[in-house]
């Protein structure tokens, strides 16, 4: 890309202000917007699984995370997401997929901006006595409904 048009900027505190102090919007967006971010794929090796093996040899983790808040909350900066997505999968040894993806879940609601996650985990070498393509954990918190 060449250097004209819009600079790029990733920190929320940077974006410009109108003369009000309110952060300046495209034209047209509803200050009642949701937004939706998702990152789709990360993949991680983990320490994952109540076998012995699982609990010594990292094994292949796919993670999707999908995030909403209102479009008053800001820009949400996908580093940090991915960042802490990353922390709490290579933290192990943890026993199940459904502890990682609750774990993820709570963590990006702790940011107040988030008032809701859907958190997928995958792993694709599962020991079963048939072709497999992964096992998969969905879970999904709402901050406004505690669910």
């Amino acid at each position: 890309m060449s250097g004209q048009g819009r600079s790029r900027r990733t920190d929320p505190r940077r974006r410009g202000a109108t003369a009000q102090g309110r952060d300046a919007r495209p034209s047209g967006e509803s200050p009642a917007a949701e937004r939706e971010i998702t990152l789709r794929g990360m993949r991680f090796h983990a320490l994952i699984g109540i076998l012995e093996h699982e609990r010594t040899v990292p094994q292949p983790l796919e993670v999707d995370l999908t995030v909403r808040s209102s479009g008053d909350a800001g820009i949400l900066d996908y580093r940090r997401l991915y960042d802490m997505v990353e922390r709490i999968v290579t933290a192990g040894p943890t026993d199940y997929l459904e502890t990682v993806a609750e774990r993820v879940a709570h963590a990006v609601l702790e940011d107040e901006r988030i008032h809701q996650a859907r958190v997928a985990v995958r792993k694709p070498h599962v020991a079963l006595p048939g072709p497999l393509a992964y096992a998969e954990v969905v879970v999904r918190q709402d901050r406004r409904t505690n669910r």
